[in-house]
């Protein structure tokens, strides 16, 4: 997977970098289904610590259709991250088209207890065309 991350957005200081990757050896692409793994970095340039609680995720596939996911924390993780500091993780999206696309937010409390929603820059999901 290319560690360069391709996508990123900023808000309240925090910022999101996102890098996706195809993963032909993953799909089934004679059964329909397409794989990629992308991994997200974020980082806060902020001026104090902010707990990541929830995710929401908007995943468009190339007919239109659109799922929205929504749930705690990421990959099980709800991470404290200090200013200064970053926190990565990977994860995967199966698709029923070669195209799509995903897009979204993070929700974080800071320490006073209000909260803020990060933006997760939208990115797209495209199989090479030897795959599709």
């Amino acid at each position: 997977m290319k560690e360069l991350f391709q996508h990123h957005a900023m808000t309240d200081g925090m910022i999101v970098r996102v890098a996706v990757s195809f993963l032909p050896d993953q799909s089934q692409i004679e059964a329909g289904k397409w794989f990629w793994v992308y991994h997200i970095r974020i980082e806060n340039h902020g001026a104090e610590a902010a707990q990541l609680i929830s995710r929401h995720w908007r995943i468009t596939d190339g007919r239109g259709m659109i799922q929205l996911i929504d749930g705690a924390g990421v990959v099980g993780e709800q991470p404290v991250i200090e200013p200064g500091r970053s926190h990565d993780y990977v994860s995967g999206c199966p698709l029923g088209t070669p195209h799509g696309s995903m897009e979204g937010h993070f929700t974080f409390r800071r320490g006073d207890g209000s909260t803020f929603e990060a933006a997760i820059p939208f990115f797209p999901l495209a199989a090479p065309a030897e795959a599709g």
